[in-house]
This record gives structure tokens, C-alpha cells and sequence, in this order.
């Protein structure tokens, strides 16, 4: 009987001692994503190609406003039927919706791209995170640039560990 209660708190003593040595750690990823210099290239893309998107938009509602403007001033000087006056302001009213269709395909294009160009990085830095806490030994780790994390000591920060493995020398 003895012998079954010190080896009842032995494992007790045991099972406590290891469930107080696992190791937590925490990374700060927004500051990671702005030292790996791939995210800025796919930054640079992804601006490029909005730019471009938001261009044809510009351009397309520029020329649906000189055409508004250029129909009401044939109504005001009287040069155009009204039969033919409402033609045309259908078709302007028709452009004016396909402009706002393209102003939701610009969104979903843009949602595409982004996706497209940082999925990999941010995969890669994942695999980065995963290894890095497998190497070290941490059970937990936890983003410290989420509002998650309530307390850390420094001590625990992994963010270098894991530009380490990603190659990152800043």
C-alpha cells in the first residue's frame, strides 16, 4: 500500500514536472513579412497591376463623362431628337452599370493576384515557423503581432530563428 502512493505521487510529481518543461515561444510575422524581400517584389507587383486595372477604370469613366457631358449639350442646344436623346442616354446608363461590373472584377482580380503572388511566401514562411519550432523544441508559438498574445518574456521570441532559416540577415 505504501509502495502504490509513492508511486502514485511519483508519477503525479512526473506528469506535473513535464507538463511545466514545455516550451512556448513567440514570432513577430507582420515584422518578418517586411524583411523577406520577396514579399516587397510581390508588393511591387501586385501595386503595378492594380495601377494598371485602376487605369482602364479611369479611363473608362472619363470617357462615359465626356459622353454625358457631350449628350446633355446637344439636349441644351436643341441638336437632338429625343427619340435618339434617350438612345443614347440608355447606352450611357448601360456603360455606367459594365463600369461598376468592372469595378467588382478589379476587386476579385486584385484578390486573385494577391493570393497568386504571397500564398507561396507566406506557405514558405510557415514551413519556416513549423521547422523552427520543431528544431528548438517549442510546443507553442505564438504571433506576438496579433492581439493574442497578452504577455511574453523576450526571452521566448523566435523571430530570428526563424529569419535565420529563411535566409534573412537584417
Amino acid at each position: 500500500m505504501k509502495n502504490t502512493i509513492v508511486l502514485t505521487l511519483s508519477l503525479l510529481l512526473f506528469a506535473t514536472t513535464a507538463g511545466f518543461s514545455q516550451k512556448f515561444g513567440y514570432c513577430n510575422s507582420e515584422l518578418l513579412l517586411t524583411q523577406i524581400p520577396e514579399v516587397k517584389a510581390a508588393d511591387s507587383e501586385l501595386q503595378a497591376f492594380q495601377n494598371q486595372l485602376t487605369k482602364r477604370g479611369q479611363e473608362r469613366v472619363k470617357a462615359l463623362q465626356e459622353a454625358a457631358a457631350d449628350l446633355a449639350r446637344k439636349k441644351e442646344q436643341g441638336t437632338i431628337s429625343p427619340k435618339d436623346y434617350e438612345a443614347q442616354a440608355t447606352k450611357l446608363k448601360d456603360e455606367e452599370t459594365s463600369i461598376g461590373a468592372y469595378e467588382k472584377e478589379v476587386y476579385e482580380k486584385l484578390g486573385k493576384k494577391r493570393e497568386e503572388l504571397f500564398k507561396p511566401l507566406l506557405d514558405k514562411v510557415n514551413t519556416a515557423m513549423n521547422d523552427v519550432a520543431k528544431e528548438n523544441g517549442y510546443m507553442f508559438v505564438f504571433d506576438s503581432s496579433t492581439s493574442f498574445l497578452l504577455y511574453a518574456s523576450e526571452t521566448l521570441d523566435v523571430t530570428k530563428l526563424v529569419k535565420t532559416k529563411l535566409g534573412i540577415t537584417n
